[in-house]
């Protein structure tokens, strides 16, 4: 008697889970989709700009490798600078490592972007 109800919650619950995390994932691929849509319809443009901050943001991973008892860890980082233009705003865009360790704050040049993709920073 009592064992059909639990049964029948925990397949709700399960189906619940099972499809809110399917759910998150077909609206994070939607958002990116549709920023790289947003980007390639935006215009290039460059323009004078500032280096005022740089900032990175590293993740870590733990994979497991299933049932013998060994993990593997990993990480990523990934790296972000805000430029300031003329006319006062600010945007930080996502940048290669390579850039980054490139650009010093203070640093003044024109800035080349498409949307929220980075393109390019020359100094002048």
């Amino acid at each position: 008697m009592g064992f059909g109800f639990g049964f029948d919650l925990f397949q709700i619950m399960f189906s619940l889970v099972f499809f809110l995390v399917i759910g998150m994932f077909i609206v994070l691929a939607v958002k990116g989709i549709r920023e790289w849509n947003k980007n390639n319809h935006s215009p290039r443009l460059t323009v004078p700009a500032t280096v005022v901050a740089k900032r990175t943001n590293v993740s870590h991973h733990r994979h497991n490798h299933g049932g013998t008892g060994m993990h593997h860890t990993s990480t990523s980082t990934s790296y972000y600078v805000t430029f300031q233009v003329e006319s006062g705003d600010r945007m930080e865009l996502h940048v290669a490592g390579h850039e980054f360790g490139m650009l010093i704050e203070g640093d003044r040049g024109n800035l080349s972007f498409q949307g929220t993709r980075y393109l390019g920073f020359e100094r002048q």
